[in-house]
């Protein structure tokens, strides 16, 4: 089976579903999930946004002010001025719109290429291809790509999959990553993958 057909599996049997697609809201939850459980980001950005409705509200914010709320995420403080910095940026470099292309969204701060394509994928549609620590490790360890950081793995899985998958396998990756391809103990016994898998350590 070749690498499409096998990303195609991973697709279908571990599908992610984006139910949020507003620009904004996508990017910031992003930034908030950073080095965060999705559980934890998920409350934290149900806090922000429960008080904080538009870019322009978050605009006017004090830093203080979204510490309680988006703790959960960790970081907090960090996260806070992003993300003020983040929306006083959209309101007066992008006239209060999320930019809709990577060159734009990596000049904000703390926006790297993955955030960036998580952003144009989900909200606008377009090919982009985000590689995370599962995208990046579980490749690696099926034997697709042999590369050192996540944006390697980025350019390389951009030559060999095709361009309707981009968007789609980070969020399958990650569940696939958290639900069975697990860092130290991979469920080998339950991976629909496994007779494809070059892993030395399968069991």
């Amino acid at each position: 089976m070749n690498i499409e057909k096998i990303a195609k599996k991973i697709v279908e049997e571990y599908p992610r579903i984006h139910s949020e697609k507003d620009p904004f809201k996508v990017l910031i939850t992003t930034v908030l999930s950073q080095r965060s459980k999705d559980e934890n980001t998920e409350i934290a950005a149900k806090n922000l946004f429960k008080k904080y409705k538009t870019v322009e509200e978050l605009s006017k914010a004090k830093e203080e002010a979204l510490y309680e709320l988006i703790k959960p995420a960790g970081l907090y403080r960090q996260k806070a001025k992003r993300i003020i910095e983040i929306s006083k940026i959209i309101i007066e470099k992008f006239s209060g719109k999320v930019p809709d292309n990577l060159n734009d969204l990596i000049s904000l701060p703390g926006v790297g290429r993955k955030t960036a394509n998580i952003v144009l994928y989900v909200s606008f549609s377009k090919p982009a291809l985000a590689v995370d620590t599962h995208v990046h490790r579980i490749s690696n360890r099926i034997g697709w790509v042999k590369t050192k950081t996540p944006e390697e793995t980025e350019f390389e899985l951009m030559k060999i999959l095709p361009k309707n998958l981009w968007g789609p396998i980070n969020g399958s990756m990650v569940e696939f990553g958290k639900n069975v391809c697990l860092p130290r103990a991979p469920k080998c016994n339950i991976c629909p993958i496994y007779k494809y898998c070059k892993w030395e350590g399968k069991k």
